[in-house]
C-alpha cells in the first residue's frame, strides 16, 4: 500500500518541517507555495486608511508518498510537531492511499517507483 499525505502549514514553518522530514529520512518531497483560508477566513487590513479584508492567505504545501501505514503515521506526526504553534491557522494534514505509481526513467511501478536504485 502506497500512502500520499499533503500538509498545508504555515510559510515560517516550512524550514521546520523540511527538518523534520529529513530527521526521519523520508524523501521525495514536493513543495508549493500556496493560498488558502480556513476557520480563521483571513484577517482585516488598513489601506491607505480603508479597511480591507485579506481573505485569502499565503501557506506551504507539502506532498509526500510514503509506502506504508507505519510510515504514514511516522511521517504525520514529524509534520504535526514541527508546524504546531498552538494559534489558528496552523494548517491541516490528509492522507490518502494511493492506487499506482510509476517512474517516468525506468518504468517502475508501486513501491519500487518510490525508492531509489542509483
Amino acid at each position: 500500500m502506497m500512502i500520499k499525505i499533503d500538509a498545508i502549514v504555515r510559510e515560517e514553518k516550512f524550514e521546520d518541517v523540511k527538518a523534520a522530514l529529513n530527521a526521519i529520512e523520508v524523501n521525495g518531497i514536493t513543495v508549493s507555495q500556496v493560498m488558502g483560508c480556513g476557520v480563521q477566513r483571513g484577517y482585516k487590513e488598513i489601506v491607505r486608511g480603508m479597511e480591507v479584508a485579506v481573505q485569502m492567505l499565503p501557506k506551504i504545501k507539502f506532498e509526500i508518498v510514503v509506502s506504508s501505514e507505519e510510515w504514514e503515521q511516522k511521517t504525520i506526526e514529524a509534520i504535526q510537531k514541527a508546524a504546531f504553534t498552538g494559534e489558528v491557522g496552523d494548517g491541516k494534514i490528509f492522507s490518502y492511499e494511493i492506487r499506482s505509481a510509476q517512474k517516468i526513467r525506468t518504468g517502475e511501478t508501486g513501491y519500487d517507483a518510490l525508492q531509489s536504485n542509483d
